[in-house]
Order: structure tokens, then C-alpha cells, then sequence
């Protein structure tokens, strides 16, 4: 026990106690500029700071996250401080930080996490941008208005009007938070909200400058117990919720992404929740803002080095050190560069990132409302708006039908429908079956997990009318006979049917599900059993959907390719080109190797594979795979040596020393660490060049009847490149030209 205490000591000392100094300094301006944009005393915002370090960091659920004044509630409490008063607000934060604390303790923390992410990035970008819009009005001279609208409309004016020196003041922070970021490393150490505070401030008073001064009374001097709030309890109460959800979202959401963060122990939610709570309730005990955990600070943290809760807390005491010994320094900054820094922070809240996430899921609406109804109605309303709009969306996607026609060639019409068929899609379904010709023979796939009475009634009247007027209509269910029991008259079950895991036949067996992995009945443990349970899936799972084509195979088989790789087991030619039976036909062999026309070390097998390919079964490419860290290339590198007392292998690879003399003669200059992969690509080439040593192969090429293609399959990456043939001047004379004896 000794040994660990010593050893946790020093982690402390060595990582957290430094990641604690660049948190605090990243922690004070940013604490005293939400005080002022909320309009609370800047007391406030310190006590917040240090509340959030030491208590919500002791007893959080989080090892790395940094708790404090948060941006996202200053519209909650500006509205809070005008309409009851600071001291009243004060309670009102405390009854929230005891809301969280009964949520923590009921484990409702993971239903915060059901939030849309767009929801919650919209809600911060409004904010942001209502900060930058008041906070602009005190950088140009002025004062800022209630509403968004109203500084839009005095801006003009501001800017008209604005005064010398505050403006010098807010751009040259502005200024320096700019610049800071493409500084060396070493200046860079610095945060950059500390260096322009304090350029700023030197500036000012270098140049004496006429600024406002920022005073900042004793902490215990200023302080005042909370008062109960005066007026409608409703909305009293309706405040302490809003706090307590928002400010609990926003710290378990910060909580999951810094959990992506570091390599430690994962966070538990519900303690982080009850953490977050009793923070609140001391930290409006005591008269500070309202406490989040705070995705600045975290990064922040986690890129210095912090390790354990000790960072937050530390942090937390340098804050109350500050705010005791040297709080008479705060009366340095002007006001104008704090407001300044806050424009800067409200206007990166637009992240262009969370916006191209949204995009990638469709979500940009949902972005957009919530941003645009923070602004313009409000920060409860424009979540309310954004979390409607959301469930909408939601609903619309899960009750959405998709319907894809396809004749066969025998004239048959293939419709399948998918989804939950619902009355919502009753429109979409009507117009789709209308469309179909009367007199077509149709084979209906229904692939759907729900079906209610009205998405009933439209397939069965379409169906009754479609066979009335001569044509044939054939169902098929893929899942439960949703269909099938309406017909008869059955009894419909409310739920809907919990859809079937997905077939994942290209997964390893070892990735398989215990279940999966079983073995059939009646064989025995091993590895065939492996094989033979596979066939015995096939025959229940797969064999009915491909015995058609199957059948109809039979009889000829007409691959369009001539398919030549690596027998490695991770490549699977069928997987990484999205083929299916009779459409490839292959050849694998150890390196992926086509043997020159005439070589020494004589193979007919791949030969007589490329003869009957191109001259019985007639395919128009031939397509050449080798794969990154092929073992083939690997002992073709060390000169036979790798293949060690297996004469066969060594035989066989020396098909490939052409491929080695080609990657030294065009890549000499560039071998280094990657020269195996390179040796695999330039296989491939050789490969290529070495089929045309065949005169059958380049007279096809010739004539364009024949296409030659080389693949790349990186195996790490699961992509698959495709490689140019080598230049013709490369390959000239090849043809026709037997490797010597």
C-alpha cells in the first residue's frame, strides 16, 4: 500500500499539478467574463470556479473533467437576476443543484444522453451568438439591450458612435486571440485567454488609455445568504428545472467526449450527476453562478496532462488563492477586453464541424430551429422548439416506407416494400401500387417490422383490384406474417416485431456471438466443426435466397472476370469487390504470382486457369489482388530465407524476383520502412506484365477484348486501390519473350 500511495503521489505531482496551473489560468478570465455577460456580481463567477474544482471534482463521477461557470446558462440567469434578483437567483440555483442531486440518486443520468447532439450544439451556438451580440455593445462604448433583436438594431449606431479607445482595447484582444494559436510551442504554453487579457491590459495602461475598470470586491466581505425568490412559484420552480436539466446535459455530454479522451477508467454517470448537484447547492449557498461540467477546461486538462480528479481540484484552490491574495489585480483588466474575450468565445460556439456532423445525419434543421429560436424566442423555448422538431424527424424516419420496383427477365415485377407501414405512409404506399400496370404479373416483398389497419386495407384492396383486373400478385414476408394473419383474420399484436440481428456472414467465426459459434447438432467440438456448423447455417439461412440464382446457374457458369490473388485468408475476393456467385472466377495462389511464359521454375496451373479463362469461358478482364503485408513479398525481401526448409516456397517465390528487380530499378532512391507495402504494389504490376508474356492474353489486349486491372487491398484500412499498369515501355518486348533458361 505504501508503494502505491508513493506512486500516486508522484502521478499527482508530476502530471496533475501542472495540468492544474494551465486549467486555473484558462479558468479566470473565462469565470469573470460569464459573471458579467450574466450580470452577477464577479464574485460570483470565481466562487462558481472554485465550487466546480473542489467539489464537483471530489465528488464527480469523471476523473478528468473540470467543472465551473458555464457560457450555456447565461441567458437562464441574466433572465433570473432581472426578474427576481441576484440573491434570489442564488436559490434558485441551489433548488436546482438539488434536483440533480435526486436525479443522480434515481439513475436517470443516461436518459440526458437521448438528447440530439444537434439539439445541444444549436442551443450553444444561439448563445454564443447572443453573447457576442450584447458583449459587442460594451467593447464599441455602449451598453447592451435585453434582446437580440434590440442589439441588431443599435448596432448601427454603436458602430457609428463607438468610441477610440474601448474599440483599440477589444481588437487588440481579439487581436492576440488570433495570433496566439500559430505561435511556437513554448509561447504557447500561455493560454491564450490569459495572454490577451494581459496584453490588453498592459496596452491600456501603457498608452493610458480611457477604459473601464473592472472592480472586484472581498469575497467575504460581498457575501449574503440566498433569499427566497418573490412571485410565481411555478416559475420559480420551472427555472430551477431548466437549470438542472440544461446545466446536467451539458456536463454528462462533456462527460462522454472527454471519456474518448484518455486511456483511464470511464466515467460514472449517475455519481457525476449527484456531483454536479451538491456543487450547485454549495455554489448557491455560497452566492456563485450555477456549475456545469465544462468542455473548455476538460480539454484543457486532459491536453496538459491531468490524469486524475486532483487536477480539477487543485485548479479549484489555485482559483480561491487567487480570488483571496490577489483578487486586487482583476481591477487591471478593462472591461472592454473581458467583453472582447467574450465575443471571441461566443462567436467559435458556430462550429463548422458540429454543423458537418448534423449534416452527415440529416440533422441541420434541427441545428438551425434550435439556434434560431434561442435567438429570436428564447433558451427554453428554442430547446423546446429544436427537441420537437427532433422527435419529428425521428418519427418521420421511423415510419418511413421505402419501395423499389425491378423486372426480371421474364417480365416479372419485383416491388419490396420496407420499413413500419403505418397510416403516415399510407400516401407514399397508394401512389406506388397505383403505379403499377394493370395485368402485371408482381411478386410483393413485404420487409417490414409493423403494419397497422390502414397499411393493411391499401395492400389488400391494391391486391384484390390488381388480380381483378388480370394480373397475378405473389406475397412474400421476410419477417412475421403481418400480412398474412390480417388476411385471415387473426388477432394484431400492439408491439411492433423486435427486428432480427443481422446475417453478418463476412464476419470471422471468432467475432461471432456465442450463439452463433455453436455448434450444429450432433458434431463434434473442434475446428471442422466450425465448417461444418457454416454449412449448416447456409442450408437455413442463406440457401433459400440464393437457390434461385443458384439454379439457374447450373447449367453454365459466365463469369465476366478473371480474378488472380493472394491465398492469404483475410482476403476475400467476393467481400472487397460486392460480388456474387458466378460473376468472378478465381485464382489464388501464394503471392498473387502469374509465372512468365517459359520460366524456369515451370507452372502449368495458373497458365491453364488464364487459357481457359480467356479462351472457353470468354471474360473481358483479368484482374490481378495483392494485399498490404503480404507474407509472399516478405520472403521474396529476404532472398528465400524467410521460407526457410520448405523447398516448394522457395521454389515458388522465385516467381516474384522479377517484381523485386522492378521495385529497385523505378523506387531505389525511396526504400525505407514502407518498402514491403511498396513491393505489393509493384507485384501487382509485374503481375500484369507478366500475363502479356502470354501471346493469346496480348493479342486480346491488343485488340481491346481483353482489359487488364490491378488491385490493392489495404488491410488495415479495408479499402481497395486500384493500380496503374506499368508504362508500356516497361512492358515492351514482353510479349512473346520466354524467360530464359
Amino acid at each position: 500500500m505504501t508503494i502505491n500511495t508513493h506512486s500516486n503521489m508522484m502521478n499527482t505531482l508530476r502530471h496533475d499539478v501542472p495540468a492544474s496551473i494551465v486549467v486555473f489560468l484558462v479558468a479566470v478570465p473565462l469565470s469573470l467574463g460569464i459573471a458579467m455577460a450574466a450580470g452577477a456580481p464577479l464574485a460570483a463567477g470565481l466562487i462558481a470556479a472554485v465550487v466546480g474544482g473542489i467539489v464537483a471534482g471530489a465528488l464527480g463521477g469523471s476523473s478528468v473533467q473540470v467543472s465551473g461557470p458555464t457560457a450555456s446558462l447565461t441567458l437562464v440567469i441574466a433572465d433570473l437576476i432581472l426578474t427576481y434578483g441576484w440573491r434570489a437567483t442564488c436559490m434558485i440555483t441551489l433548488l436546482a443543484g438539488a434536483v440533480q442531486l435526486l436525479l443522480g440518486v434515481f439513475r436517470a443520468a443516461r436518459a440526458a444522453l437521448a438528447v440530439s447532439p444537434a439539439v445541444v450544439h444549436g442551443m450553444l451556438a444561439g448563445v454564443g451568438i447572443l453573447i457576442a451580440l450584447s458583449q459587442l455593445h460594451i467593447v464599441l462604448g455602449g451598453s447592451p439591450q435585453r434582446s437580440a433583436l434590440a442589439n441588431l438594431t443599435e448596432l448601427p449606431g454603436q458602430i457609428i458612435g463607438m468610441h477610440g479607445h474601448p474599440v483599440t482595447v477589444g481588437l487588440v484582444t481579439i487581436g492576440v486571440l488570433l495570433v496566439w494559436t500559430k505561435l511556437p510551442k513554448p509561447i504557447k504554453a500561455v493560454p491564450a485567454p490569459l495572454a490577451a487579457l494581459l496584453v490588453a491590459s498592459v496596452s491600456a495602461w501603457a498608452f493610458g488609455w480611457d477604459v473601464t475598470r473592472i472592480e472586484l470586491p472581498g469575497l467575504l466581505s460581498t457575501w449574503a445568504p440566498p433569499e427566497l425568490p418573490q412571485g410565481d412559484w411555478g416559475r420559480i420552480l420551472a427555472g430551477a428545472l431548466l437549470i438542472a436539466l440544461l446545466a446536467g446535459a451539458e456536463s454528462l455530454l462533456c462527460c462522454a467526449a472527454t471519456d474518448t479522451m484518455h486511456p483511464g477508467r470511464r466515467a460514472d454517470l449517475d455519481r457525476e450527476l449527484s456531483g454536479q448537484g451538491v456543487a450547485n447547492m454549495v455554489s448557491g449557498a455560497l452566492g456563485g453562478l450555477p456549475v456545469a461540467g465544462v468542455i473548455v477546461r476538460s480539454t484543457t486538462n486532459v491536453g496538459a496532462g491531468g490524469r486524475s480528479r486532483w487536477s480539477a481540484i487543485l485548479h479549484g484552490v489555485w482559483v480561491l488563492v487567487f480570488a483571496l491574495g490577489f483578487g486586487w489585480s482583476i481591477a487591471l483588466i478593462p472591461m472592454e477586453a473581458l467583453a472582447a474575450l467574450l465575443v471571441f468565445i461566443g462567436i467559435r460556439t458556430i462550429s463548422l464541424g458540429h454543423v458537418r456532423k448534423v449534416h452527415g445525419h440529416g440533422e441541420v434543421p434541427v441545428y438551425v430551429v434550435t439556434m434560431a429560436g434561442v435567438i429570436v424566442l428564447g433558451l427554453a423555448e428554442g430547446v423546446l422548439a429544436g427537441l420537437a422538431l427532433a422527435a419529428l424527424l425521428a418519427l418521420r424516419r421511423l415510419t418511413g416506407v421505402t419501395v423499389l420496383k425491378r423486372e426480371d427477365h421474364e417480365g416479372r415485377l419485383n416491388v419490396t416494400i420496407s420499413g413500419s407501414l403505418t397510416f403516415l405512409g399510407v400516401p407514399r404506399l397508394t401512389q406506388e401500387l397505383r403505379a403499377i400496370p394493370a395485368g402485371t404479373a408482381v411478386d410483393l416483398d413485404l420487409n417490414i417490422d409493423f403494419m397497422d389497419n390502414a397499411a393493411f386495407d391499401v395492400i389488400h384492396s391494391w391486391r384484390l383490384d390488381h388480380e381483378r383486373l388480370g394480373g397475378t400478385v405473389v406475397i412474400d414476408e421476410l419477417h412475421d406474417e403481418w400480412y398474412a394473419m390480417a388476411a385471415s383474420g387473426a388477432r394484431m399484436y400492439p408491439a411492433k416485431t423486435p427486428p432480427k440481428a443481422p446475417d453478418r456472414w463476412w464476419l470471422p467465426w471468432a467475432h461471432r456471438t456465442p450463439e452463433k459459434s455453436a455448434p450444429a447438432p450432433g458434431s463434434k467440438p473442434g475446428t471442422a466443426c466450425r465448417l461444418t456448423w457454416g454449412a449448416h447455417e447456409f442450408h437455413r439461412r442463406t440457401a433459400p435466397l440464393v437457390r434461385p440464382v443458384l439454379t439457374e446457374l447450373a447449367r453454365k457458369q459466365q463469369p465476366s472476370h478473371l480474378f488472380i490473388t493472394c491465398a492469404d485468408s483475410r482476403i476475400v475476393p467476393s467481400l472487397i469487390t460486392a460480388s456474387g456467385p458466378g460473376d468472378l472466377f478465381t485464382v489464388r495462389n501464394i503471392g498473387n504470382l502469374v509465372p512468365r511464359r517459359g520460366a524456369a521454375q515451370h507452372d502449368d496451373s495458373v497458365v491453364a486457369a488464364v487459357e481457359y479463362a480467356t479462351q472457353v469461358l470468354g471474360v473481358r478482364t483479368i484482374t490481378v489482388c495483392g494485399h498490404s503485408g503480404c507474407g509472399a513479398m516478405a520472403g521474396v525481401l529476404s532472398g528465400g530465407v524467410q521460407a526457410g526448409s520448405l523447398p516448394g516456397l522457395r521454389n515458388w517465390l522465385r516467381h516474384g524476383d522479377h517484381s523485386l528487380a522492378r521495385l529497385i530499378e523505378t523506387e531505389g532512391d525511396r526504400l525505407d520502412s514502407g518498402t514491403l507495402d511498396l513491393l505489393c504494389r509493384v507485384n501487382v504490376q509485374q503481375q500484369l506484365a507478366n500475363l502479356r508474356t502470354y501471346p493469346n492474353v496480348d493479342e486480346q489486349v491488343e485488340a481491346g477484348e481483353l482489359e487488364l486491372v490491378g488491385l490493392f487491398f489495404d488491410i488495415g484500412s479495408a479499402r481497395v486501390h486500384v493500380l496503374p499498369p506499368l508504362h508500356p515501355a516497361a512492358t515492351a518486348g514482353s510479349a512473346h519473350s520466354p524467360e530464359p533458361e
